[in-house]
């Protein structure tokens, strides 16, 4: 693996790793076109290079035309991540919310007792339900004792942002078999992008929006600790888009969205995993540093967007044998700023790697949304003298 090191402004580390994996066929990722971004990621440049995490999608696109509610055009799905692997085993969690015009289940308990168990969902804004009675389901399959009192359907976490500019959002197609394929087909390693599971039909910045990850190595005294963003993009005005500092927004004023709907704002959805042990409060701070990235890349929490972050860390607390006492390990308050520093990092190069990702797309009523064209960034950074040479 070849890794091209640069110092940026401030002094810190321009990390370009050539054999990051493609978000398709032949399509290179943001930082393979040349984007500088800060920190140093992961092999697989994802929310998967946290050991134990697995993310699933399906994808659904079915149909063209005008719409018709209940048979299409279709142009939506579901992600899961799943935070221990198949496993029901509890995880220290905790949630932000930026902006509230959204929806994520499970918070009431994670907000009270710092925990979350099973998959995480991410679906458009009506099949939030559908999503969460499969995750149910499928755990009571799993996780199911049968004796007593029985809770492993449990409180299943899941999250949405709005599809309706290219999907028929009423026609409820999410079904509980959809859920059921993105967890079989849960796994580590590289990540699609894109549009893809619960990011086939969104918007961003008006262009294509979708699916993104993106992760951070960072250093705690002998220790190294992964940072894993995954994000779910549906947000932004053309004006507002950002990329390595530079306007890309105002310059790029064409590729606008053809639209025979009435227009709606966005959300965005992002899950945070670490390895770091961490306490639930931590948890939360880690959650806020999300809307660092995001504003990096011009968010500013619109009106009607729902802006909501979930952040969770693989290594729990210990009980003792009797189970009557937990002991709570954790990276001191004053060794915390890396994990900031690399969440927002992360945040800001998934959304990124979601808007290079994604394809233009046509759905409802013959509305289209443009993918950003991977030539047309790279001519805008350059102007800025901000793309870096990765021709070698």
């Amino acid at each position: 693996m070849k890794r091209y090191l640069l110092w940026g402004v401030l002094g810190l580390p321009l990390c370009l790793t050539a054999a990051a994996p493609p978000t398709g066929p032949g399509k290179p990722r943001a930082r393979q076109l040349g984007v500088p971004f800060e920190g140093t990621p992961g092999p697989h440049n994802a929310i998967t290079d946290v050991p134990g995490v697995l993310v699933g999608y399906k994808t659904l696109v079915k149909g063209t035309g005008r719409l018709k509610t209940g048979t299409g055009p279709v142009r939506t799905g579901v992600t899961v991540i799943l935070p221990r692997g198949r496993t029901d085993a509890p995880v220290p969690a905790a949630c932000f919310t930026f902006n509230g015009d959204g929806e994520m289940t499970g918070q009431p308990a994670i907000e009270d007792y710092g925990t979350t168990s099973g998959p995480i969902g991410i679906t458009n804004t009506n099949s939030v339900g559908v999503v969460r009675d499969a995750i149910g389901e499928w755990s009571i399959r799993q996780f199911s004792r049968g004796a007593g009192v029985d809770f492993s359907f449990g409180l299943p976490v899941v999250a949405e942002t709005f599809d309706g500019l290219l999907n028929d959002v009423n026609g409820l197609h999410v079904t509980k078999q959809h859920v059921w394929e993105a967890l079989a087909d849960a796994h580590g390693g590289p990540v699609a992008e894109g549009n893809v599971g619960g990011g086939t039909g969104m918007a961003m910045f008006l262009f294509k929006g979708g699916s993104g990850t993106a992760s951070r190595v960072v250093r705690v005294d002998t220790a190294h600790y992964t940072v894993g963003v995954f994000a779910q993009c549906n947000f932004g005005g053309r004006k507002d888009l950002v990329v390595a500092g530079v306007p890309v927004g105002q310059e790029i004023k064409d590729l606008l969205p053809v639209m025979h709907s009435k227009e709606k704002d966005g959300s965005i959805i992002v899950v945070v995993a670490t390895n770091a042990p961490m306490l639930p409060s931590q948890l939360r701070q880690l959650a806020k540093r999300v809307t660092i990235g995001l504003a990096r890349t011009g968010g500013l929490g619109r009106n009607s967007s729902g802006d909501i972050f979930l952040a969770f860390s693989t290594q729990g607390p210990l009980a003792n044998d009797k189970g009557t006492l937990e002991t709570w390990h954790s990276v001191p308050k004053e060794r915390l700023d890396g994990l900031y520093q690399a969440t927002a990092q992360a945040t800001e190069e998934a959304i990124i790697n979601a808007l290079v990702a994604a394809d233009t797309m046509e759905g409802i009523n013959g509305n289209t949304l443009y993918g950003l064209p991977a030539d047309r960034l790279q001519a805008v950074l350059r102007q800025y003298n901000r793309l870096l040479d990765v021709k070698k």
